[in-house]
């Protein structure tokens, strides 16, 4: 049975519900489903399994037992995400149907799906390439099966891949979404419209953030805490954002970059150089360079020690 009695809520919802009626696409939930970040998450996991049987501790005793695993956990991976660019396409509409006309959208999502799974071996041996980076960059690092099962850079840089694959064929929202759920699991920040050469490697990672345009060559380091970000965002003569202009850093090959360096803007780092921690930076450097910070003055001095203070020591009485 349901109750006549009106919810407690009422009085609140007329005001409320004024507020949906400006800014137009922040209403964003609409009338048309859209893609779950809860589906996603788990598309990740299932997703970093088929790139890398037995990552979760599944036991697979013979090729005949992988071979089967993997058609499992690729039909599993491909119908999932198939439905969510579905539901991405569907919800932003750009043909402009109306309700129902569903099937345009449907055949993009499966057309998108047999792309990406036909790429998929040639994006592994990037992922490989990246874990072996991290192996061959991190004398920490006993195995490469421990970069793949722990470190966040290899994690961040293998679903980048992906993103960015499904960026290039304009899938909506979905990208993106794979790039904040790795976010939030590893504090690396890269835009899935940003391009990655092989065998990166990002050493720790935290704090890390790639933006959109920057691109990235091969065999480029890159610690914890380094922004390459847009140093300004031009505007048209209508004062709006122009978007998708080139704003953010190239890292030519084999560039090294130290932790918590800025780097600003549509420029150029020379191949072989060397970026020193804590440097701001918004010009472009040529190849074969040091750019470092000057050494700052260290004082060391001797401290009172508080009279109030009682040593571990001590016998208290």
């Amino acid at each position: 049975m349901t109750s006549d009695k009106p919810s407690p809520m009422e009085p609140f919802i007329d005001a409320y519900m004024k507020s949906f009626d400006r800014y137009g696409q922040a209403n964003f939930i609409g009338f048309r489903p859209i893609p779950s970040m809860g589906e996603i998450e788990s598309i990740i996991e299932d997703i970093l399994e088929l790139l890398f049987p037995g990552r979760s501790g599944t036991l697979m005793t013979d090729e005949s037992t992988l071979r089967t695993m993997l058609c499992t956990s690729m039909e599993k991976v491909a119908n999932a995400l198939e439905h969510q660019m579905f539901l991405a396409w569907y919800h932003e509409n750009p043909f402009g149907l109306p309700d129902g006309e569903e099937h345009p959208y449907r055949r993009l999502a499966s057309e998108t799906i047999t792309r990406l799974l036909d790429a998929l071996p040639s994006l592994r041996t990037m992922m490989k390439e990246d874990a072996r980076a991290a192996f061959d960059g991190d004398p920490a690092a006993t195995s490469i099966r421990e970069t793949i099962i722990c470190y966040p850079g290899v994690k961040a840089l293998t679903m980048h891949r992906i993103a960015h694959f499904l960026y290039e064929k304009s899938v909506p929202l979905v990208p993106r979404m794979l790039s904040e759920t790795i976010h939030k699991q590893t504090g690396i920040d890269i835009h899935p419209g940003a391009t990655i050469g092989r065998c990166l490697f990002i050493d720790h990672g935290t704090g890390v953030v790639i933006g959109e345009t920057s691109v990235i060559g091969n065999q480029v380091k890159i610690y914890q805490g380094v922004t390459l970000g847009a140093l300004s965002f031009p505007k048209d003569a209508c004062g709006m954002l122009i978007r998708g202009a080139k704003r953010h850093p190239t890292l030519e090959n084999r560039v090294t970059v130290y932790a918590n360096a800025i780097l600003l803007g549509d420029i150029t780092i020379g191949e072989n150089t060397i970026i020193g921690s804590n440097v701001w930076i918004k010009e472009s450097i040529a190849a074969n360079t040091l750019v470092q910070m000057e050494d700052p003055k260290v004082i060391v001095r001797q401290i009172r020690k508080p009279q109030h203070v009682v040593d571990c020591d001590d016998k208290v009485q």
